[in-house]
This record gives structure tokens, sequence and C-alpha cells, in this order.
């Protein structure tokens, strides 16, 4: 009995001292960081990427018969809102690759993979700014302020997010941030989401730490308030300035559709979308949303809902307007490149769970307490031509930022004490 409680009480020491350590070097970084003084900010009116030898006008193609050809160039300035559990870390990575592929400059954050989140986001935040520099994407998570981004991206930027249905993303994220919320330590039972989704007045604590993270999430990661009622003016407000600011807003749902739109909208080409799934779930961590549980998840979470449904109608107005045979089309041909680099990348042609993993380099970032999250081994003989980009279609978020140059020490550090906890 002796030797558990001092086990605890070294536990709890350590972790006190982590958390202690912690704070004190973010106090130090945020100390260190230069103050950047801005005085009457400008947008950018130009990008530092319209030039003849970066940007090439082509002669657009599908394969649906049904489209005419016409001549255009990519469009390079984004704005990619990064929302929480919405495969947004697979597009990233094609973000990545696009942005390499035609030389781009990336706004990054300093010291940690995201601009201080859930703080609202401040161009000071962005590694190496200055007024007046010049960027091309901005795509790290943020919550996002308007007035702020437009300081750093060319007034012509194509902005650009994505939605999840919201009961499927609250499985999602209770499961990956409820550990995060301490009000949540206190549920009692296996099926922890369920008692909380029953029982919602009783655990649920809107000033608690962490609390946005358990309700309408994507409301709040557009820097609105999440704990409106879903009858109040501000929210059909805040839809309509997302619908106003937001160029296209893809659905995980229909990922690969999406990214056909914005091929079409942004003038890429088809090898610049092809993907491999990433920060995916093994299936047995996955909890399965009855109808009831289902219909707590969208009543909780009712603002998102009412999010959702309105993008629902207007990207589907999109389809209709690309064309449902030509999209049919365009998704084949997607879907066979995309099975095409995984016969070519990917050892046993699927991803495998974390302690499967050979190479450290493509361990993805674990949620506190499991290794829930798959990854993939790449094939020992891919051949010369195609084994640099099968490296970078796998390679995690986090290890993909280190390569582009992001010093992330903040969430190194952060990293070690999770694994301590």
């Amino acid at each position: 009995m002796m030797v558990k409680v001092k086990h605890w009480r070294s536990m709890c020491k350590g972790l006190v001292l982590g958390t202690f350590l912690t704070s004190c070097m973010i106090l130090l970084y945020c100390l260190s960081m230069p103050q950047v003084h801005i005085s009457l900010p400008m947008p950018v009116p130009y990008s530092c990427a319209h030039r003849p030898s970066h940007l090439n006008p082509r002669l657009t193609s599908n394969t649906s018969e049904l489209s005419t050809s016409q001549t255009c160039s990519p469009k390079v300035d984004i704005m990619f809102m990064k929302t929480h559990k919405t495969a947004s870390s697979t597009f990233l990575n094609i973000l990545f690759r696009f942005g390499e592929k035609h030389r781009l400059k990336f706004a990054f954050p300093n010291g940690r993979n995201d601009f201080f989140y859930p703080s609202f986001f401040e161009r000071s935040q962005v590694k190496d700014y200055s007024p007046g520099m010049c960027f091309n994407i901005i795509c790290n998570h943020m919550r996002f302020n308007a007035p702020e981004v437009s300081k750093v991206l060319p007034m012509d930027t194509s902005y650009i997010t994505i939605l999840r249905d919201p009961a499927e993303l609250f499985e999602s994220a209770f499961h990956y941030f409820g550990r995060l919320a301490p009000f949540t330590w206190k549920i009692l039972g296996d099926d922890k989401m369920s008692e909380f989704l029953f029982n919602t007045a009783h655990y649920f604590d809107p000033n608690g730490f962490n609390s946005f993270y358990l309700k309408n999430l994507l409301f709040f990661d557009f820097g609105f308030d999440n704990m409106l009622e879903v009858t109040d003016p501000q929210v059909a407000e805040g839809i309509k300035f997302i619908s106003d600011r937001f160029h296209l807003v893809m659905l995980v749902e229909y990922f690969e559709e999406s990214l056909i739109l914005l091929k079409d909208a942004l003038c890429w080409e088809i090898d610049d979308l092809v993907f491999f799934k990433l920060n995916a779930r093994k299936g047995s961590t996955v909890s399965k949303l009855t109808p009831e549980l289902r219909a707590k998840a969208l009543e909780w979470n009712a603002i998102d809902w009412k999010l959702y449904q309105h993008f629902n109608k207007t990207f589907w107005t999109k389809v209709d307007s690309y064309g449902r045979q030509r999209m049919a089309l365009d998704v084949a041909e997607l879907r066979r490149r995309n099975e095409e680099m995984t016969k070519i990348c990917i050892e046993d042609g699927q991803a495998v769970e974390a302690g499967r993993i050979h190479e450290t380099a493509m361990q993805p970032w674990q949620p506190i307490g499991e290794k829930s999250i798959m990854g993939y081994n790449l094939k020992h003989n891919v051949d010369k031509a195609n084994r640099k980009l099968c490296r970078k279609m796998l390679t995690p978020e986090i290890q993909y930022l280190t390569e582009l140059g992001v010093n992330l020490w903040i969430t190194k550090l952060w990293g070690h004490v999770r694994d301590i906890i």
C-alpha cells in the first residue's frame, strides 16, 4: 500500500514540476519575443508569386466532355481556415506540397503549430512578420480574426475552409480533447460521452478551462461566441459573415467532391489534389452514435448544426453548377490517382496502428492517454521518381512543419509533458 502511495506522490510531483517548467518556459518565450509596433496597417495589395517564372497560364482540362477548355493561372494566395477535427490535416498536406511546388511563402506561427489558439489571431504572431511583408498562404490553426488576417495576405486571396457534421465532430472532439477539459474528469462510467450528453447541465461548465472544445467548436473557431442560443440574431449574422468572406466551404463527408470544386475555383491540376487520409483514428476507438445520441449531440451543438446545414445547401448548389456528371467523372479520376499512389507508396496498402509504424518521422501526434491515431509505413522499394512525393504525402503535420522550417519548441515541450501525463 505504501509503495502505491509513494508512486502516486511521485507522479503528482512530476506533473506539478512539468506544469511549472512549461509555464516558465512559455513565459520566457513570450517575454523574449520582439514587440511588433504597427502603425496604420494596410492590406498587402499584390502577391509576391505573381511572376511569370512561377505561374504560367495553362489550358484547363477535365475528364468530362461537358466542360469547355479555357486558359487560367493557378491561384496561389490562399487563406485556409483550419477547423478542428475536420480532416484539415489531410488538406494541410495538400497545401504544403502545393506551396513547395510553386515556391510560395507561408505565414507560419513561431514556436508552436498554431497561432496561440484559442486566443484570436494577431498578425504579430506570424514568424518574422513585418508590415507590408509578402505571404501567400496561411493555414495553421487559429481563432479567426478577419481584420488581422487581411493585413497578412494580398487583397485577392482565396478564403477556403472545411466543415464536418457536428454530431460526428463532437464525438471526435470529445475523444481527442475531453481529457483537456477538467470538468469531464468527474464523469463516471465507461461511456463518458453518452453520460455527458444526457446530463450536460450537470457536467458542463461554460467558464471551465478548455470548455470551448466541447460545444459549437466550429462557430468558436470562426471567432464567434459559441455559448449563444441558436435563435440569437448574432448566430445568423455570423453565418452570413462566413458566407460573405469565404469563397469555398468544403465538407468532410464529401471530401473528394470538395477538392474538385477547389481545383475548379483555383485552377489547380488534379495531381495537386492526390492525398492519403492523415490523422485517422482506429475504428475501435470511434463511438457509434445511435439515433438518440446523434440527436442529443446535434441539440447540444445547435449553432454548429445550423452552420453546417447552411453550407451543406450552398455546397450542393456549387456541385449542380459544376455539373453532377462532370463531378462524378472527376471524382472517379481523383480516386484512381489516389489508388495508384497507394500502391506505389504505402506498405501493405493501408494505415497501421501507432505501435506498428517503423519510422519516428512517420508517427502522428496522439491524444493524451492513448495511441489511437493511425499512420503509415513507406514502402522500402519505392522507385526514385516517386520516393520524395510518397514521403511528403505520408509525413504527419508536425514533422512536415519542421521540414518547412517552423520552430516548434513549445509544441515539442508540451509533447514531452503529455508523455509524462
